[in-house]
């Protein structure tokens, strides 16, 4: 006998990128096809290979405690999801070490922000902030990180562990992770992020930060909160390969996908917000994923990677991306691949280069990898 399961479905979110704060700063430049890439002034970039980011045009770090909270206030006001529950917080976050920085040259008076270092702290922060008395988690890997937290909070909900969730992750661009990135020869150059082109020369980072409340549809319905779309899928794998490279053939991109699309008893769907990073081995090992995924239909699906307008947001990159999946399958818009200058054989699918499109979707992907081979699916439905 199969046990029941719960549906998931979504009653709220909140969104920050580097084009502003709420959903229509992020979509109004994401669906526009713009980008967000300037030189970075936060930190000094002398002696940087790319000095080139998706951030704000400030002189200063901003915490990223404040934006995890901003986002998580916003998803939470739009659910409406009452405080006290046993609602359980997911955090995707590798704490924030500029809050270091902060304690040393505040003369050690800034001791509080220190405990922001450690990811753990960050959701217990939030679970005070919402006074949610259920699990609470702190995910650490990676550029997977927030759609773990979002499919961890789907199994809880679907296995009756929890009602409700709130899942959130984030990045803001620091001096660490833009040196580690430089150094490792992984950034573009000439500041343009160009997911899935021929002309592409490396990824760019960028500022984000994402909070989606999930809830039983059970639940939701219970005290009336309009349920915005169901997730019906999600999967977890492992390349099992390289450290830092993608296996050739996406294996365990596919894997996830195929595992997401199992349990939403699905074989296709309509969109594919990909990982699309703008690299060499992602982007050819990704289009060959998405043929052994999707086999001959794969050429009528469209793909884009988002990544060409808010760049790659390191663990907040999961949450983000699923609120603009989210927004494409509310609004009927395909968002584009901004920065696409030309197509690249080894890139033959339909990446939805520059220019949004209209298009009837009932059900769509989005997908993550990150370093150590880890990989997510996330699937989407109309409700």
């Amino acid at each position: 006998m199969t046990a029941m399961t719960a549906d998931v479905v979504v009653t709220g979110y909140g969104v920050r990128t580097a084009f502003g704060s709420g959903p229509e700063a992020a979509t109004g430049g994401v669906f526009a096809g713009r980008t967000s890439f300037r030189r970075v002034r936060r930190f000094d970039t002398t002696g940087f290979r790319s000095g080139f980011a998706a951030v704000p045009d400030d002189t200063e770090t901003p915490a990223l405690s404040g934006a995890l909270r901003e986002v998580a206030d916003a998803a939470v006001g739009m659910a409406d999801l009452p405080a006290g529950g046993e609602t359980a917080v997911l955090l995707g976050t590798a704490g924030d070490f500029t809050a270091v920085t902060r304690f040393w040259r505040s003369g050690g008076e800034d001791a509080d922000g220190v405990a922001d270092t450690v990811p753990a702290a960050l959701a217990e922060s939030l679970a005070t902030r919402f006074g949610a008395r259920g699990p609470k988690y702190a995910f650490t890997n990676a550029c997977v990180a927030s759609a773990t937290a979002i499919a961890t909070g789907c199994a809880l909900i679907a296995d009756g562990r929890v009602d409700s969730a709130i899942c959130a992750g984030g990045y803001l661009v620091e001096v660490e992770n833009q040196a580690k990135f430089d150094s490792g020869w992984a950034l573009a150059k000439d500041g343009t992020l160009r997911p899935f082109s021929a002309g592409r020369s490396g990824l760019l980072l960028g500022d984000g930060a994402a909070a989606v409340v999930l809830e039983s549809a059970d639940a939701a319905h219970r005290r009336g909160a309009p349920a915005l779309a169901r997730v019906s899928g999600w999967g977890m794998a492992s390349d099992a390969h390289h450290v830092a490279r993608p296996h050739p053939e996406a294996r365990g991109l596919v894997a996830a996908s195929r595992l997401a699309l199992r349990r939403a008893g699905a074989r296709y769907v309509d969109y594919v917000n990909a990982h699309g990073t703008g690299t060499k081995h992602n982007d050819i090992a990704e289009t060959r994923g998405f043929h052994e995924l999707f086999g001959p239909a794969a050429a009528a699906v469209p793909i884009s990677s988002t990544k060409g307008s808010t760049g790659h947001l390191l663990e907040g990159s999961g949450a983000v991306e699923f609120v603009i999946a989210l927004t494409a399958l509310r609004s009927g818009i395909v968002p584009p691949t901004a920065g696409f200058t030309e197509p690249d054989p080894a890139c033959d699918l339909d990446y939805v280069p520059n220019e949004a499109r209209e298009a009837p979707l009932r059900r769509v992907l989005s997908v993550n990898a990150a370093f150590g081979g880890a990989n997510t699916a996330l699937v989407l439905e109309q409700v």
